[in-house]
């Protein structure tokens, strides 16, 4: 179901979008495909879309990530050469920034109701900071400042509450696991 405030914003802006995408790409079908893409997109939003505040600005932030996103897509690859010897898999062994994640929902439930949102929306879901200022109506220099912040505050939890520990690098060497909040 298509949300009235997301037809008139698609109306208003449609024709500059498809500009904007032909503009961006070579191939005018591409660009059209594209656009009907970032129609998808927006009506995945859902009443969600109302509630943005600059229409324009999160449509041309979702068309330059989806123009960026199919130009990635479309890099070329080069085979391997067929005498290159498959590694065998030994026994995995997770790097210890990537069992960390083990101590992550816990440290996340510990952080105040701002740093979660900051940090679940833009580092955990994806969301670009740009749309995050969109969406809780701050300036983006605001908006960033708020995720750093939230990072920061991440960081610190995490090495105090799974004692997580640095090697000369700056990786993530150990850390003591803690159980989930039940």
């Amino acid at each position: 179901m298509t949300v009235p405030c997301l037809l008139a914003a698609w109306s208003a802006h449609e024709a500059e979008l498809r500009r904007y995408l032909r503009h961006c790409l070579a191939d005018r079908d591409e660009a059209d495909d594209l656009l009907h893409d970032l129609f998808l997109k927006a009506c995945r939003q859902g009443e969600a879309f109302c509630a943005v505040s600059q229409p324009r600005a999160w449509l041309f932030e979702v068309a330059r990530n989806t123009v960026l996103d199919h130009l990635r897509r479309r890099r070329p690859t080069l085979p391997l050469p067929p005498d290159l010897a498959a590694a065998e898999p030994a026994e995995t062994c997770d790097a210890p920034v990537d069992q960390l994640a083990q101590c992550l929902p816990r440290v996340l439930a510990e952080l105040s109701p701002e740093d979660r949102e900051a940090v679940s929306l833009c580092d955990l879901g994806g969301m670009s900071q740009a749309a995050f200022a969109e969406l809780k109506g701050l300036s983006l220099p605001g908006a960033k400042s708020r995720v750093q912040r939230a990072r920061r505050r991440l960081r610190e939890q995490l090495s105090v509450a799974c004692q997580v520990k640095l090697d000369g690098a700056g990786q993530v060497c150990c850390f003591v696991p803690r159980p989930p909040i039940d």
